[in-house]
């Protein structure tokens, strides 16, 4: 297989983006080591401030461009050489900031999905090089970015990532009653999107495929299917690099297939999750009876009536250890999980590095 992936003018020699994580899943830490192997290594911005040195409980909007650029230099410092990214939620209230403050800090990549990313180009005008990659679920919603970029920016996307909303992790591109009905074909949406790009507007920028690759057969079958690279997030929670609390790790090693699901975000989007403790984290919720306390969001129902529970919070507590009442995002491989791995042995396990080694 054709290993090597460029995005723009970054090459890296293995096919793989390791997924964003919000909320200092994936921090500087595993994006670095990410990096160091031979991937893209994705720091998400999402949240990223609540936990840092910088945040005092009140100056939220302050911490986050302070610890995402922060995070990136520690991801260069393990991987000087290597293509760091970042990893920014249309759906954030700040997400022009953080992505401003990314290229600034020398991020290579900038990837946005939780909504369409219209204006991108026009946030990196003074950055050209930094490559600019959509995350979509629909040749649709592709063909809408590269068409508003084209004309307005005269640019088009350096790849586009498409997500499988029936796989994939965390907040999801798709309506919930499209979820599970077995409609979606994922490498058709992948080849759709190549072929639209190639014919529509000559572009031939990478196509990558996101959600429910763990092993090396996913990722030769993604390959073989059409798609140009893989991105990976859950498989690289269980790795000693992972910037999240040792008790997040093992809530993966502890699940089963029938604990992971949907919940219904207050971000208006579904996502994947653990789900047992639902009821834990709204229920905390509810005795607490907190008002919002970030404006995290540009839209949240939390926020507008109290509706379910603050995420951004949720998400905290569960990096931070409290499996209890934290919520675990997790893709719907997370239940093969059954071990602490390194980031190299999940290189080794998908390229079959320490059998090249050994037969040369």
């Amino acid at each position: 297989m054709s290993q090597s992936l460029t995005i723009g003018c970054h090459t890296v020699p293995f096919p793989v983006i390791q997924g964003g994580m919000g909320v200092r899943v994936s921090a500087g830490n595993l994006a670095g080591h990410v990096a160091r192997c031979g991937g893209i290594g994705i720091v998400a911005s999402a949240g990223i401030g609540v936990g840092s040195r910088f945040y005092d409980g009140g100056n939220y909007f302050v911490a986050e461009p302070l610890a995402l650029q922060e995070e990136i230099r520690k991801a260069y410092a393990i991987a000087p050489e290597g293509v760091v990214g970042v990893n920014c939620m249309v759906a954030t209230t700040d997400s022009d900031t953080l992505i401003k403050a990314a290229c600034e800090a020398g991020a290579k990549i900038i990837i946005c999905g939780a909504g369409l990313p219209m204006n991108l180009p026009g946030l990196t005008v003074d950055y050209p090089d930094v490559a600019l990659v959509p995350i979509v679920s629909s040749v649709k919603a592709a063909e809408l970015i590269a068409r508003k970029w084209s004309k307005n920016f005269k640019r088009l996307p350096d790849a586009v990532i498409v997500e499988d909303p029936e796989t994939a992790g965390g907040h999801l591109g798709a309506k919930p009653e499209e979820i599970g009905d077995g409609s979606y074909d994922q490498m058709a949406t992948v080849r759709g999107v190549k072929q639209m790009l190639r014919e529509k507007f000559e572009c031939n920028s990478p196509v990558i495929t996101a959600g429910g690759i763990w092993d090396r057969g996913d990722l030769l079958e993604a390959l073989e299917a059409g798609a140009d690279g893989v991105q990976m997030g859950t498989r690289f929670v269980t790795t000693a690099e992972c910037d999240a609390d040792d008790a997040f790790k093992q809530a993966y090693l502890n699940c089963s297939k029938e604990d992971i699901g949907l919940i219904m975000s207050p971000a208006g989007l579904p996502g994947r999750a653990l789900v047992k403790n639902v009821p834990a984290i709204q229920e905390r919720e509810r005795r607490l009876d907190t008002n919002c306390p970030l404006a995290c969001l540009k839209k949240c129902s939390y926020r507008q009536n109290k509706e379910r529970f603050c995420i951004i919070n949720a998400l905290d507590r569960a990096q931070r250890g409290d499996v209890k009442t934290g919520l675990i995002f997790c893709g719907s491989n997370a239940w093969r999980a059954d071990r602490i791995e390194t980031v190299q042995e999940v290189f080794d396990d998908l390229f079959e590095l320490k059998a090249a080694a050994v037969n040369q």
